[in-house]
């Protein structure tokens, strides 16, 4: 029996490459693009078919003849920095946030020549379901509509995969028929999507696909288990720790002495905050001992980079995390090459997509959505 033929997709703002990880071995990659030069040669790094694919530079810069043939689906994880679809189409005078047009006009002109990609997902932070009290939402599901696609989104944290809380949308919109049995409920339908939803106007709302989709089964690793050997990383001076310490709060210091009495070894995360009390902003050290590693951020100075707390036979240490255990918070194998620099590491991972949640998506409703025999399917 013969082997079916890959799957093949476009990767916009491709960065390190993790959605086509996630996608896995039976997607073929057809065209990827990034910008940003470090995620690029980060990109080249660990496929090394990118010479064929891999296109540097600003989406603005390319047209459809770049594309080739009719991909099976176009993935789009957009810089969220200052979202904005409504009104969006700026280009380049728009800032990051335009960029999703640079996307999306590409999109408009594969319509034009009859080679719309099948299907769409478009990945990006929760808040694009309530900005600007639902008008980036509503913009986008009106481009969706335009360009002939039904639409709904699904918001899923990577906590349900791995030990990093990392909530995120995923918009998935199809041109092509839906099988009954891709819809229904799904414990990823948040409230935050059912708002999203009841405030589109009706000609949208009559687009809209209620994907369905189970929880994946109880996850079965911690924060302490992706990390590396004591002796493998540098630790904070005793000074910076108990500096730390005495940014926390009473309730805060408490879990830490907490911690630090049992005994046994506790791991958590520690995170920096402004916090207003008694009228005025007060820089705040959080830790969390819940077996998660907060949202992982592409790290630009100050409290971005993650600390990591310890307590250990009645001692507490703090370090900043690297760039590997990073990778692993992600769901990236540890063959994954990551740049030598820990900052830069963080960087390519900071902005990505967790690979697990791709391939949730792909196996629950990307593949079968695509692969299904409907008599409309296999008419076009």
């Amino acid at each position: 029996m013969s082997r079916p033929a890959p799957l093949t997709f476009y990767e916009f703002f491709a960065g390190g490459g993790m959605a086509r990880l996630g996608l896995g071995d039976a997607w073929s990659c057809a065209f990827a693009n990034d910008f940003d030069p470090l995620k690029a040669a980060t990109y080249r790094d660990n496929f090394p078919d990118a010479a064929e694919h891999f296109r540097e530079g600003d989406v603005w810069a390319l047209e459809a003849r770049d594309l080739p043939g009719r991909a099976d689906l176009a993935w789009a994880s957009s810089p969220c920095q200052d979202f904005s679809l409504a009104g969006g189409r700026a280009g380049l005078a728009g800032g990051r946030s335009s960029a999703f047009f640079g996307f999306w006009r590409l999109v408009e002109a594969l319509a034009a020549e009859d080679r719309a990609p099948r299907n769409v997902v478009i990945e990006n932070v929760t808040g694009l379901l309530s900005s600007q009290g639902g008008a980036d939402f509503t913009a986008l599901c009106a481009a969706l509509a335009a360009a002939g696609y039904r639409f709904g989104a699904l918001e899923i944290d990577a906590a349900a995969f791995l030990p990093q809380s990392r909530p995120r949308v995923f918009v998935i919109a199809t041109r092509d028929p839906v099988p009954p049995a891709l819809t229904g409920d799904s414990p990823f339908q948040t409230r935050a999507v059912r708002e999203a939803q009841a405030r589109l106007p009706a000609d949208l709302a009559a687009r809209w696909i209620w994907w369905r989709g189970e929880a994946p089964g109880r996850r079965n690793t911690t924060l302490a288990e992706v990390l590396e050997p004591d002796d493998a990383v540098a630790w904070h001076a005793p000074d910076k720790t108990q500096a730390l310490l005495a940014m926390m709060a009473p309730l805060h210091r408490a879990r830490i002495a907490q911690a630090a009495a049992g005994g046994d070894r506790v791991v958590g995360g520690l995170f920096r905050r402004m916090r207003v009390e008694q009228g005025e902003k007060v820089q705040r050290a959080e830790a969390r001992f819940d077996g998660l590693a907060g949202c992982l951020r592409t790290p630009r100075g100050g409290s971005s980079r993650q600390t990591l707390v310890v307590a250990d036979g009645g001692q507490v240490r703090t370090r900043l995390i690297s760039g590997r255990e990073g990778a692993r918070l992600m769901g990236l194998p540890d063959a994954y090459r990551l740049p030598k620099a820990a900052t830069s590491a963080l960087h390519v991972i900071g902005d990505g997509v967790a690979p697990p949640v791709v391939r949730w998506l792909a196996v629950h409703l990307l593949e079968p959505l695509l692969n299904a025999r409907t008599p409309e399917a296999a008419a076009a």
